[in-house]
């Protein structure tokens, strides 16, 4: 980092209040190293996150309120004082929790869009306890902080130190996933490539996944490899990406991982997910492409099963916001002198 180069500021979410997220949120904050890195604005509850910061050996700045202006500089808390506590037991799954989780990632959203912050490191939400407090139709972080930003089409990347891979569809149905469209891929391909872009990779080589056994094995196996991957590859070609396959997915990985390509296009959710997860668990990011803002995500649930035992490892949750600093410092740095 450059001498004197201001610091980025960036937000957490704290996650539903009842899993992990506070956990690994405070655990983050507590190395020194990684708190140092930007002025972070955490956006959750005071109630449970100051007496875990106090429990670490470190306290916030200062606490501030929603409607309060947003200091300049420090570890700040924005305290949203939900009704959480109206059924909070930790480790349960609860509607006030999960309606907790989304306000919190609402107004972690709306400063960024308000140009209060340059992005988001978002803990984890159970999905159940937000639809079942009334919005119906959320499906995950990804989609819902796009439509905050007015976002149709956002994209998921999955990052390490050994690989990095897209996602053409995300949080629906397998069968919603395998209804490909040329467009959504090539789309995909050319988000894909520039995030790489800006994670440093000046010309990254792209490989795509083909959607059936063997890549469809010349037709034997399913058309949609013909009909809509090769020519989203031809087009993302054609406009100077350097983009190959399509490649059956048992071996596209190994060989991605040995070294040959840089990103791998997976062609749905648990394609891309199950390799990156069993190459590296604890230091895969997630980043949301497409948006107007910068949003990581730890790669892990609200884990229910260990909440409040002091077992959460925070190192996704490092790696996240490690990961979120790198982009806003290169965001800065892509824009045009003034």
């Amino acid at each position: 980092m450059i001498m004197n180069e201001p610091l980025p500021r960036l937000t957490i979410t704290m996650g539903d209040p009842a899993g992990i997220g506070p956990e690994v949120t405070v655990k983050a904050l507590a190395d020194p190293e990684v708190r140092g890195l930007a002025d972070w604005i955490v956006v959750g509850e005071s109630i449970v996150l100051e007496p875990m910061a106090d429990d670490a050996g470190f306290s916030f700045d200062q606490v501030i309120e929603v409607g309060d202006d947003i200091p300049s500089g420090g570890l700040l808390l924005l305290d949203c004082r939900t009704d959480f506590l109206d059924d909070f037991c930790m480790g349960r799954l609860s509607v006030p929790c999960g309606k907790a989780g989304l306000e919190f990632v609402e107004r972690a959203t709306r400063l960024c869009l308000d140009g209060q912050a340059e992005g988001i490191v978002t803990a984890p939400l159970n999905k159940e306890a937000v639809v079942r407090g009334g919005e119906k139709f959320f499906c995950g972080h990804t989609e819902y902080i796009a439509r905050l930003c007015r976002v149709m089409q956002p994209r998921m990347l999955l990052v390490n130190d050994q690989l990095c891979v897209v996602h053409v569809s995300t949080h629906c149905s397998l069968a919603d996933a395998t209804r490909l469209d040329t467009n959504r891929i090539v789309k995909t391909i050319e988000l894909g490539h520039e995030a790489l872009g800006m994670l440093g990779f000046e010309n990254p080589r792209i490989a795509v996944c083909g959607l059936n056994p063997h890549a469809g094995e010349n037709g034997m196996f399913g058309n949609e490899e013909s009909e809509f991957i090769v020519p989203a590859i031809e087009e993302a070609r054609a406009g100077g990406i350097d983009c190959q396959g399509p490649f059956p997915a048992d071996t596209l990985f190994l060989q991605a991982v040995r070294g040959k390509y840089d990103l791998v296009v997976a062609m749905y959710h648990d394609q891309g997910h199950v390799p990156m997860k069993l190459l590296d668990f604890e230091h895969t990011v997630n980043v949301t492409l497409g948006l107007p803002i910068i949003r990581t995500s730890v790669d892990h649930g609200t884990a229910f099963d260990i909440a409040g035992q002091d077992l959460a490892d925070p190192e996704d949750m490092k790696t996240a916001m490690q990961l979120a600093v790198q982009l806003a410092r290169q965001k800065t740095l892509d824009q045009p002198v003034k």
